[in-house]
């Protein structure tokens, strides 16, 4: 279906799958953006898909967006925002679905596969301060949060590891996309709140951040900044035209991210970050994190080696961090 990278041709899509092909993505101005990033990509290495109409959007409304007054620990869980998506695919309504990779469960239901991942966005949080907030003291990021400030945030793991800073602060539920939680921090909901700093970029708000938080400070989600795509496991056709745009790098990290979920194999309560990313070396290093809600607990360690050797990387500190932790974390 695609050449291989680098031979300059591609050859036409086999003549038993009728075009347009499908493509499935939640409604998003993010998720949008990405799926058109990937779309092009994907007609930048195989030309012949140009000017053919060879692609249709599918625009699918998930519960994880449809359900915004609570967490999503209480609803079922990141995969809440793959479900619908995922059921479209495996009834053949669509033919492939793009994702934000952190919003993808570890494991995927039977039949469906991640086929290919795209070029890492940069994988750091972001803090946004509101307007009543103080100067920021380069060296301590959280410095420009009063005591008591409330921090709106729907994620346990950047709640945990911002009480574990600074358990004077307080931490409320926002949810919703980019441009609504910035609109409910302008409106006075929260004193400030906390973004990935890849969705800012991808949207050309990367300057609405006030302090870029270090990877090591505040572990990042598995997989952020990482665009994942999903297919039938049987549809070996548009797995060679996928392999052809994967990115070598986010394949390497995010297969050790991933394996490090396995390993915790935390319930969609337990706060757990993980971030691999590759040394000048060639080495694949990864940060693991698990910790309570409250940041009474947390345990955070580091591992290396071979890049070739991620999911081993990613199992061996999952392994770790989960033996060291306090059983009661991993209870659902």
């Amino acid at each position: 279906m695609a050449a291989k990278p680098g031979s300059g041709t591609a050859t036409k899509p086999h003549a038993r799958r009728p075009l347009p092909l499908r493509v499935g993505t939640r409604g998003s101005p993010l998720a949008l953006w990405q799926t058109r990033t990937f779309l092009d990509l994907v007609t930048r290495f195989c030309p012949v898909l140009r000017n053919v109409n060879a692609f249709e959007e599918h625009v699918i409304a998930t519960s994880g967006d449809q359900i915004q007054d609570r967490r999503l620990a209480d609803i079922g869980g990141k995969g809440l925002f793959a479900k619908e998506i995922h059921e479209a695919l495996l009834d053949g309504r669509i033919d492939f679905a793009v994702h934000s990779l952190k919003d993808l469960e570890t494991e995927l239901p039977p039949g469906i596969v991640l086929a290919c991942t795209l070029k890492r966005e940069d994988a750091r949080d972001a803090l946004i301060l509101g307007p009543n907030c103080g100067a920021v003291d380069p060296a301590d990021p959280f410095s420009g949060l009063a005591s008591g400030a409330l921090v709106g945030t729907a994620s346990l793991r950047r709640q945990a590891q911002l009480l574990h800073a600074r358990p004077d602060l307080r931490v409320g539920m926002i949810r919703g996309n980019v441009g609504s939680r910035l609109a409910k921090l302008a409106a006075g909901d929260a004193d400030a709140t906390l973004l990935a700093l890849a969705g800012l970029k991808r949207l050309e708000m990367a300057d609405r951040a006030s302090v870029i938080l270090d990877a090591e400070a505040m572990v990042p989600a598995a997989g952020q900044g990482i665009v994942g795509v999903t297919v039938r496991a049987a549809d070996l056709e548009l797995h060679e035209l996928l392999s052809g745009i994967e990115d070598r790098e986010a394949r390497a990290v995010s297969r050790a991210e991933r394996a490090l979920l396995a390993a915790l194999d935390g319930s969609c309560r337990t706060p757990i970050g993980g971030h691999a990313r590759l040394l000048p070396n060639g080495e694949l290093h990864l940060t693991g994190l698990v910790a309570r809600p409250d940041g009474s607990f947390l345990l955070k360690r580091s591992l290396h080696g071979a890049a070739t050797d991620a999911e081993r990387i990613g199992l061996e500190l999952g392994d770790s961090l989960r033996a060291d932790s306090p059983a009661d974390i991993f209870i659902s």
